[in-house]
């Protein structure tokens, strides 16, 4: 045989086993890839399980319930006297905005914020 016949044969070898293991390569890659990630998801999953664990054993304290529960929901304990204050201005409802005004909403809501007059 010459040597170009011999060098396209081997040429040809060479790509033959380069295809066959570049496929399994890439999904050996691929798969340690998404293993990294799930296992990074994992950690965070844990870390959320923990604060959560230790949060439901802080709220399990009945001392700890009704602190949440006045503060958050305003109760009150039964003999107290509950007050509200109020400042001046924050009863009043805000104004309904004008239909016809030609605005967009979020028109609207940028003058509401910046206290840009009508």
């Amino acid at each position: 045989m010459s040597s170009a016949k011999r060098a396209a044969i081997l040429a040809m070898v060479v790509c033959a086993v380069a295809l066959t293991v570049a496929v399994p390569l890439r999904n050996y890659v691929g798969q340690r890839q998404e293993l990294a990630a799930v296992g990074e998801q994992q950690r965070v999953l844990a870390a959320e399980v923990e604060r959560l664990t230790e949060e439901r054993a802080r709220l399990a304290d009945p001392a700890e319930a009704a602190a949440q529960a006045r503060t958050r929901l305003g109760y009150v304990d039964p003999g107290e006297v509950p007050y509200v204050v109020q400042l001046p201005g924050a009863g009043e409802p805000p104004p309904a905005p004008e239909v016809g005004s030609g605005l967009t909403w979020y028109q609207a809501l940028w003058r509401d914020v910046s206290g840009e007059e009508r």
